[in-house]
């Protein structure tokens, strides 16, 4: 599956698993939960399941770099912690054994999601002022860290499942893993977009 292609279909069914299941009440979303368990099993099983999940906590810390930044002189573009992220990224994946340009690409589209997600509330915070952050979080004490404990999650993830993302399966079950994840979260629309940007270099099967 071409990553335009899986880019579109994880965001549609991200979003149509939000929607149809992310707006019951608590009861009503467990009580469909058994009916649906083994999809969800399934997409856990093959280890897709825990990727989508590092991946939707990581697009969460958005939330918090956006609310970081907002009314600084701090951009949302980091060309320099940016290229430090992916030279880091690259030297650890050699290491574990896998391509690090692949393992490149998988971290550039996390880092074009938080992007994403982070221009989206900064339309949305100068659209609703009352929405703006009242907090402003620290960004090396509090979202780095946090950031680098699920890039070390994320890149054991990607060597465990090494040879389920060379599957052409792969793409197909990406998506179900990422419906299941953005249900799980309750993403919004914004942040559904993001998980469908952050996704398509996962599967390296063409």
């Amino acid at each position: 599956m071409r990553p335009e292609r899986l880019r579109s279909a994880l965001t549609l069914l991200a979003a149509a698993t939000t929607l149809a299941l992310g707006t019951a009440a608590p009861a009503t979303a467990a009580a469909e939960r058994p009916a649906a368990a083994a999809g969800h099993a399934a997409a856990a099983s093959h280890g897709l399941g825990t990727i989508t999940e590092l991946i939707a906590q990581r697009l969460l810390q958005a939330d918090k770099v956006a609310a970081a930044k907002y009314g600084t002189d701090t951009p949302i573009d980091d060309p320099v912690r940016e290229a430090q992220i992916l030279d880091d990224v690259r030297a650890r994946a050699t290491g574990l054994g896998l391509d690090p340009d692949a393992v490149a690409a998988v971290f550039r589209d996390q880092i074009e999601a938080n992007k994403l997600v982070q221009r989206g509330l900064y339309a949305r915070w100068d659209a609703h002022p009352d929405e703006r952050p009242t907090e402003r979080p620290d960004l090396a004490k509090e979202v780095r860290p946090a950031l680098d404990r699920i890039t070390t999650q994320l890149l054991a993830a990607l060597a465990e499942t090494e040879q389920a993302r060379a599957l052409p399966s792969c793409g197909p079950r990406l998506v179900t893993a990422a419906g299941w994840s953005a249900f799980d979260h309750r993403l919004d629309v914004l942040h559904v977009k993001g998980l469908g940007r952050a996704l398509p270099s996962v599967c390296d099967a063409s």
